[in-house]
């Protein structure tokens, strides 16, 4: 009973520690997780000030080139005014020419067409036979009646009457300059590419550039093109655009007035739930770590209560097997009867330092003045019967004599049996093991050396954690109870000093001659 409410306590110590390290754990992923967070927050708010002022400067940009471009084509209307306003001059000239007055002088109104070299003219009567041309392209410049396609492209502008004997009238017909036409190409140009511009931005802003209805796009950029063939679609994304900015009224050119309208970046608008998303990744990935930490822990401590139980029992086991034995000697013959009784007593000797080293596991023990070499010769005493007759045990000790320092006798030589029990465990029953022990100032180092199969690297960082075995029916619990026993009650160290594979292993103990 006492054994196992000891077991218990030491169980309960072991998982105490654990759940305080979990908490700082927990609490220091929070710390880091919030840092994160914050951090990441606050880099995507920058972006987020930068982006919408990139935004802000792209749209003071399509203003001020929207108004360059209202000034051009303002411009081209005074330029377009005028030239009408010279043909009026022109029809003026051939009033004045033929009209019916002898003593004007005409040399000012002949110089006026002369000086004409620019506006395409054609010069009409009634019926539409040409009477005059001035800059037209061959093979027009010798036409005599104006009809078919050269009449319609001459009447995109309302042709000039020329009164010069009533009720008669000739007809003045004009086209824009070649000038004129080309300017007016360039303006056309000028608009398209502003258009371009503003679709396709630099900024990656998407932006739809609708008439003056708002209904009919015109152009439209950074935007999904199929989904923007989809009517419905396309008015519902006018409508996030209006509420996010004001649509910019521009007027281009002959397609009159148009509106632009624009909202944050795609990019912008995924940054801003970045944080949101990252919280939401970093909670599930913490439910699939706790989850997996219970499911490790509980099966943790599946295996020490297993080791608890397995140790025990073989602990336990060879002294009563022994003691059953001698009594079943008695039964039969009572000639033994003093010989059994001095084993009996060893027996019942070694089930009280059973009992007493697990009564100490899960409290602090006391540590006393003991003989430490004497501690090593007894436990090798002890196990050179019960190990196979092929393992070999020699002692190294100075020969000063005895050894007195700080040590709870009956732990410290449970864990001298349990790296023995290793040491023969890796050299499969058949082997020497070497156990020296030297002395500085301040330390008592003992070295027990094996030439078993060895420890790999990775095995050497696992070896020492409750429940891990490589013996097929080994529970894990000997090499943890032995450090824990080395560091925590004698404020030593145990650790495997090196280990060749096929060669052998060297544990090193150090502990202070003082505590």
């Amino acid at each position: 009973m006492l054994v196992h409410l000891d077991i218990n306590y030491f169980l309960v110590d072991l998982y105490t520690q654990k759940k305080r390290s979990k908490i700082l754990l927990f609490i220091l992923a929070i710390f880091i997780i919030g840092a994160s967070i914050f951090y990441t927050n606050l880099l995507v708010n920058q972006f987020a000030k930068e982006e919408r002022k990139n935004v802000r400067l792209w749209a003071e940009a399509v203003q001020r080139k929207a108004r360059l471009v209202k000034y051009t084509e303002f411009f081209f209307n005074q330029l377009k005014d005028e030239e009408r306003k010279r043909v009026e001059l022109f029809a003026e000239v051939y009033h004045q020419l033929l009209s019916d007055r002898d003593d004007q002088d005409l040399t000012f109104y002949l110089d006026i067409i002369h000086n004409n070299t620019t506006i395409p003219i054609i010069y009409t009567d009634e019926s539409g036979n040409v009477l005059s041309t001035k800059n037209l392209d061959y093979p027009f410049d010798t036409i005599t009646i104006l009809d078919g396609t050269l009449l319609e492209e001459f009447s995109v502008y309302q042709p000039i009457e020329v009164n010069y004997s009533p009720p008669r009238k000739n007809y003045l017909y004009y086209q824009d300059s070649r000038f004129f036409k080309e300017l007016k190409q360039v303006l056309n140009d000028y608009v398209t590419s502003f258009m371009e511009e503003v679709a396709l931005n630099s900024s990656s802003v998407p932006v739809i550039i609708t008439d003056s209805t708002h209904l009919k796009v015109l152009q439209f950029g950074n935007l999904n093109d199929i989904r923007m063939s989809d009517p419905n679609y396309v008015q519902k994304k006018l409508a996030e655009m209006e509420d996010e900015n004001t649509p910019m009224e521009v007027t281009l050119g002959e397609q009159g007035t148009s509106y632009i309208y624009y909202q944050d970046s795609e990019l912008l608008t995924i940054m801003k739930f970045f944080p949101l998303t990252q919280i939401l990744i970093i909670g599930i990935f913490l439910a699939i770590a706790y989850f997996l930490f219970s499911y490790a822990r509980k099966a943790e401590q599946n295996r020490v209560w297993a080791g608890m139980a397995k140790e025990t029992a073989h602990q336990i086991g060879t002294p009563l097997s022994s003691i059953m034995a001698w009594l079943e000697l008695l039964k039969m013959d009572h000639s033994n009867m003093e010989q059994a009784a001095v084993e009996i007593e060893k027996d019942i000797n070694r089930l009280e330092v059973i009992t007493e080293r697990f009564s100490k596991i899960g409290s602090q023990p006391k540590l006393q003045l003991n003989d430490l070499p004497g501690i090593i010769n007894e436990s090798i005493e002890y196990l050179q019967p019960r190990s196979p007759r092929k393992v070999k045990y020699k002692i190294d000790i100075p020969k000063e004599g005895e050894l007195f320092i700080p040590v709870n006798g009956a732990l410290f030589s449970w864990v001298i049996e349990n790296l023995c029990k290793n040491a023969i465990d890796a050299m499969e029953g058949e082997g020497t093991i070497t156990i020296r022990l030297k002395v500085d100032s301040k330390h008592v180092i003992i070295d027990i050396v094996d030439d078993g199969k060895g420890i790999s690297i990775t095995e050497q960082k696992a070896i020492f954690n409750p429940g891990y075995t490589s013996k097929i029916r080994g529970w894990g619990l000997g090499l943890s109870l032995s450090k824990r026993i080395i560091r925590d009650y004698h404020k030593g160290k145990l650790f495997v000093k090196s280990s060749t594979p096929g060669k052998g292993s060297t544990f090193r103990i150090i502990m202070r001659t003082e505590q």
